[in-house]
């Protein structure tokens, strides 16, 4: 089992949390972040953003649906074609155990 964690553009959260959906990953976590990558942030004018509106999005998945999930998250968060910086990053995490808290059962 694995934890996906992706940092992505907020305008394409919509897209990816639909096509997860479509392809049967339903469940999901999402939080507003803020944050900055390699490009150090963005200068407009004379305006500094150095913490840039990001959204995170949580997904445990069986170690089978890992590379689907990874995949469908990819294609729909990535700007344009080849994409661009600040499109986001993508964490796969193993997860050693998970248990549902009304019911008290391990698994997913």
């Amino acid at each position: 089992m694995y934890m996906i964690r992706s940092i992505i553009r907020p305008e394409k959260v919509n897209g990816v949390l639909s096509a997860l959906l479509e392809a049967g990953f339903p469940q999901i976590t999402k939080m507003d972040v803020f944050g900055r990558g390699k490009q150090k942030g963005i200068r407009v004018g004379s305006v500094e953003y150095d913490e840039l509106p990001k959204e995170m999005l949580l997904i445990a998945v069986s170690d089978e649906d890992k590379d689907d999930v990874i995949k469908i998250i990819i294609d729909n968060a990535r700007t344009g074609e080849k994409g661009t910086f600040g499109d986001g990053k993508i964490f796969v995490a193993p997860v050693e155990t998970v248990y549902t808290v009304s019911s008290g059962k391990e698994g997913l």
